[in-house]
């Protein structure tokens, strides 16, 4: 999963972004740019659902936005315009698969959307109030869980070619498994809250709250997700 909160971004590599322009990154501006993103999404998501073509939509958010989240890694000064273009995308990826769930599991995308939503406001006034801190040994510690994560995800890929699958059942483990990823993933939102509020507090160029605004997006498409497997997961133990 590309991140934003990587922790080669620290606040001294602010200090290296090339400035285009002389206005610095905001955290309103940030916000606005998250509530944009957002709001391209649900759009783009809406029209994917209702198509009689989803599974072609899927993958082509799902590949449409996979490069576009690497071009934007690597060249953060076109955020501007990648960020708004992988909303779009990864739009039509989870609209078209979210249809696919919900009409097998009906209800089930209410549910995750308001898992996600939830455990976002959630996050953030705990962020907000101090209860939470995105400390070095927090950030160390899940960047290795993310990573192992990561590695999980590959070998299961690796096996499936051999007709070998742990994660996609509905066993304990697979269970577990799924509530482990879902509360790192949530935690990642921690991340890139400290992200953002070290980009404010460094001037780092106006572009950064398109950046910002992405790798928020990135983590929050990455809960939903997980959320969606889970809840398919505990629906399929009836």
């Amino acid at each position: 999963m590309l991140k934003s909160s990587n922790p080669a971004l620290t606040s001294r590599s602010f200090k290296d972004l090339e400035r285009m322009s002389n206005r610095a990154m905001t955290l309103p501006g940030t916000v606005q740019k998250t509530g944009i993103l957002l709001l391209l999404l649900l759009v783009s998501g809406y029209w994917s659902w209702g198509s009689q073509s989803v599974g072609a939509f899927a993958g082509l958010g799902a590949i449409g936005g996979f490069i576009i989240a690497l071009v934007t890694v690597f060249k953060k000064h076109w955020s501007p315009i990648t960020a708004p273009l992988y909303a779009v995308f990864q739009g039509l990826f989870l609209g078209a698969t979210s249809a696919l769930f919900e009409a097998t599991y009906p209800g089930i995308v209410v549910q995750a959307v308001a898992l996600t939503a939830g455990t976002l406001f959630a996050l953030l006034g705990a962020y907000q109030s101090g209860f939470i801190r995105a400390t070095e040994n927090f950030k160390l510690g899940i960047v290795a869980a993310t990573g192992g994560i990561c590695i999980v995800y590959l070998a299961q890929f690796i096996l499936s070619f051999f007709g070998v699958s742990f994660l996609s059942t509905s066993g304990p483990f697979s269970i577990v498994f799924s509530l482990v990823v879902v509360v790192i993933a949530a935690l990642n939102l921690v991340m890139d809250f400290d992200f953002i509020e070290q980009g404010v507090a460094q001037g780092a160029p106006d572009y950064m709250e398109w950046f910002g605004a992405f790798g928020l997006m990135v983590t929050l498409i990455w809960l939903y997700i997980e959320i969606l497997r889970l809840l398919v997961k505990l629906r399929n133990q009836d």
